[in-house]
């Protein structure tokens, strides 16, 4: 393989010393010295077992064998170029597959909201969405775009931009409420059914912090789960008190089937990222999604402050 690639790099270098007319100009076009690109060219003839040129002070002239290779040498070229043209055009046209890997529980919530619309200003793009948990490995599995909640690690092949901060809320519904009570201190949560989400470790620790106090509370609840959709369900069936994204529960909220517990008291909150692979130049269609995403959380976002608020 590596002697087919360079046969090809020296076709191509004898096309372009032949357009240029003179080694000076062609080693410049090809960002190498003149002694490297007469050694291609003598590596070409070698590998042909024929003269190509006729090398004088003043000019170049072909030989027989050379005036026939030139016609496939430049066609070789040309059609490198139509490829780069090809592959240019294609990161330029507003059209083809994007796929996004989302966490369950941010797919579930928030990408109907936005998927009709960008699908009304972009209908040549069509998006696959991967609703998973796992952190796909966004360059074996190929995708595209990701977003991902929690601390990154160090990884240079990946650019990370901030869409939001996630803050759990504590909830419950007002009649579990009516019927167990309502926990006026994080400590009394140890006394209530409380729906734990085993995505984290020590699930059944919650930590809260006031006035730079820190509250560690041991809980337990008939229900853990890694699913945040699950234990929504399970809290608005009324089996204990929960711990839920803000953005999961704004209607809830609002009409009041969750009330919001515990509100002088700070709990986890974490940032969420969108990621790709770093590229020197994203695919229009990527670029398109991903800058969408980022105006869109950030509405959201100023939304979300206005309701916490």
């Amino acid at each position: 393989m590596e002697t087919i690639t360079s046969d090809l790099e020296d076709l191509s270098a004898f096309a372009v010393l032949l357009e240029c007319g003179s080694f000076t100009r062609a080693a410049e076009r090809l960002g190498c010295s003149k002694g490297q690109l007469s050694k291609r060219i003598s590596a070409l003839e070698r590998a042909l077992g024929a003269t190509l040129l006729h090398r004088t002070t003043r000019r170049l002239s072909l030989t027989a064998a050379g005036a026939a290779l030139l016609p496939e040498a430049q066609a070789l070229n040309a059609q490198a170029a139509r490829a780069r043209q090809a592959v240019l055009a294609l990161q330029e046209e507003a059209q083809g597959k994007v796929r996004l890997s989302v966490p369950v529980s941010l797919g579930e919530t928030f990408f109907d909201a936005w998927l009709m619309e960008f699908s009304r200003q972009y209908p040549d793009i069509r998006l696959e969405l991967d609703l998973s948990n796992e952190r796909r490995d966004l360059m074996a599995d190929g995708f595209d775009l990701a977003i991902r909640s929690g601390s990154l690690a160090v990884d240079e092949r990946l650019v990370a931009r901030p869409l939001f901060a996630l803050q759990e809320l504590t909830c419950a519904t007002p009649a579990y409420l009516a019927e167990h009570g309502v926990p006026q201190v994080p400590a009394e949560l140890a006394g209530h059914s409380c729906l734990q989400n085993t995505h984290y470790q020590d699930s059944d620790v919650w930590l809260y912090q006031r006035h730079h106090e820190l509250f560690r509370v041991t809980v337990n609840g008939l229900l853990a789960s890694n699913h945040y959709t699950l234990l929504k369900k399970a809290a608005l069936a009324g089996a204990g008190i929960s711990r839920l994204p803000s953005y999961m529960i704004q209607r809830e909220l609002a009409e009041g089937s969750l009330v919001w517990l515990l509100r002088d008291y700070q709990t986890r909150t974490q940032p969420v990222f969108l990621i790709h692979p770093y590229q020197s130049r994203l695919p229009r269609r990527t670029q398109l999604l991903a800058d969408y995403l980022l105006r869109w959380f950030e509405r959201s976002r100023m939304q979300l402050v206005a309701l916490e608020g």
